[in-house]
């Protein structure tokens, strides 16, 4: 899959996050239209069992309502607006469906899906994303991530063929997994924040034949530093300067 795009990929951290209200179909479809090679996002469960995009456990902080994710039915939380916190052009924006997400992006980009039940671990979230790939049929887009190693296995065993990246936390709290969690499990991709990469930890993950994708890269100097290390992914909060600092137009 990732042979079909330049080196090192583009993913939109939550869309065009610099300039849209994160994780909004409005979001991933200015990262596109900005050159991005995918986007990223976080998929979590309803009340009702309905796969959303939304990175926080509450709707607080990026809709107009109140509450924890796990304590909203899906007609609830479309009932929210999710734009007009980040600007008044975008009000009315819905929380989306990852369904949704699906039909926007289409099938020749990437779509790096992070499992983030962080707070309900047991919900079954990873199978229910795994199900709504199956429905799709766009598995050759798909890349997983997660803080979680059992939500990676869950993946694994589910869809085997789609390739699987372990976040690992910034300085000594990400130690294990950028480490032994890492090399010993069962994984395609280091995912590691940007103040914990070197270029001999790039370089121990080539070894083993494994991808680095990296979070998160907003400038020119660091989009070029990543890339003269040899990084296969970039995240980035701006896929409009990451596009042209790598060269590429935009």
């Amino acid at each position: 899959m990732f042979e079909n795009f330049p080196t090192p990929i583009i993913l939109a951290h939550r869309g065009d996050l610099a300039h849209a209200p994160e994780n909004t179909l409005a979001s991933f479809a200015q990262a596109l239209q900005k050159g991005a090679d995918g986007v990223e996002l976080d998929a979590k469960l309803t009340s009702d069992g309905h796969v959303i995009v939304i990175h926080d456990s509450t709707v607080d902080r990026t809709t107009n309502g109140k509450g924890r994710i796990q304590s909203h039915s899906l007609e609830s939380i479309r009932q929210l607006d999710a734009g007009t916190w980040f600007n008044e052009k975008f009000s009315g924006e819905k929380v989306p469906l990852l369904e949704e997400v699906f039909e926007l992006i289409g099938r020749d980009k990437l779509i790096n899906i992070e499992l983030t039940n962080y707070a309900t671990p047991r919900d079954g979230l990873a199978l229910k994303v795994c199900e709504l790939i199956k429905r799709h049929n766009n598995q050759k887009q798909i890349i997983f991530s997660s803080f979680f190693p059992s939500n990676l296995k869950i993946a694994a065993n589910t869809l085997p063929e789609i390739p699987r990246g372990l976040l690992a936390m910034p300085g000594w709290m990400g130690v294990w997994a950028r480490s032994f969690g890492f090399m010993f499990g069962d994984y395609q991709a280091l995912h590691p924040h940007i103040s914990s990469i070197s270029q001999q930890q790039v370089q121990r993950v080539h070894r083993i034949k494994r991808r680095v994708h990296v979070w998160t890269a907003n400038t020119p100097t660091e989009i070029n530093q990543l890339k003269e290390w040899g990084v296969d992914g970039i995240f980035t909060d701006d896929p409009q300067t990451a596009v042209r600092a790598l060269g590429r137009g935009g």
